[in-house]
């Protein structure tokens, strides 16, 4: 990531297009998988679900340029922004809920096949306390992988998302908690092509002809002294002799003279 941006007109929340929403959802739905009725083919040995499978099926990595934390009660918006970004611009926008499913709907899956007490009518309260981290924490670093590859961030400051009883901006969203967040401390990474820039004009600046200058100390001890006058004692030498011209020059100036 290496940029973050906080969306705060919310006057144009409800101004939602819905063949941008569409289009937006359309080219996600290669991405959504619907989980299966069993969780058999997560299953290593005794009951032993394959946590890296479940993430890698449920939570998969896209490359995407920015990356839109919302509240759930503004997906619609969000999707209608991402599609609008995306037919304008051509860049690409993450919305969690669009490319994964739910997080919900494999807990409930998870819950009814490892959770149930033995009536099948009450979960184990220990138990689905277990599943619940082991779900939300395959959630939360998928949402920290795909922060970190996003180049951007933008976070829809609206009503839904943000409180503002107090003083403070606060919110009631874990997730929302979670991703703003990560977005604080997670590594920032200046894009290669800002780089590169960054590098040219440094080197412009630095290597201009007015600023750059390289100095070298020179050794003209192997070289023999001559003047002008010495030249043209040269050539008049020359025309008289017509011998090979610079044998000439040699003669009249040999090495131990």
């Amino acid at each position: 990531m290496y940029r973050g941006f906080n969306i705060t007109d919310v006057l144009f929340i409800h101004d939602t297009n819905e063949n941008f929403a569409r289009k937006y959802t359309d080219s996600y739905d290669k991405y959504r998988k619907e989980i299966s009725s069993t969780l058999n083919r997560y299953v290593l040995s005794d009951n032993i679900l394959d946590g890296s499978k479940m993430q890698a099926d449920w939570f998969p990595q896209i490359n995407a340029d920015i990356f839109i934390s919302h509240s759930h009660e503004d997906e619609e918006y969000a999707k209608s922004l991402a599609g609008k970004i995306q037919a304008y611009t051509g860049l690409s926008c993450f919305i969690d809920s669009c490319v994964w499913n739910y997080a919900d709907d494999l807990l409930r899956k998870v819950d009814d096949n490892y959770c149930q007490c033995d009536d099948s009518h009450t979960y184990d309260y220990q138990k689905r306390n277990y599943s619940t981290s082991h779900i939300h924490m395959m959630l939360n670093a998928a949402l920290m992988k795909m922060i970190d590859k996003c180049e951007c961030l933008f976070f829809l400051n609206t009503p839904n998302s943000i409180k503002t009883e107090n003083i403070f901006e606060s919110t009631y969203s874990p997730w929302i908690f979670s991703e703003i967040s990560i977005s604080k401390y997670i590594r920032k990474k200046i894009p290669e092509r800002k780089n590169l820039k960054r590098i040219r004009d440094s080197l412009n600046k630095s290597f201009s002809m007015e600023n750059f200058e390289v100095q070298y100390q020179l050794d003209l001890a192997h070289l023999t002294d001559i003047c002008e006058d010495d030249l043209n004692k040269w050539l008049e030498l020359y025309l008289n002799d017509n011998k090979y011209s610079l044998d000439t020059l040699y003669n009249l100036y040999p090495i131990n003279g």
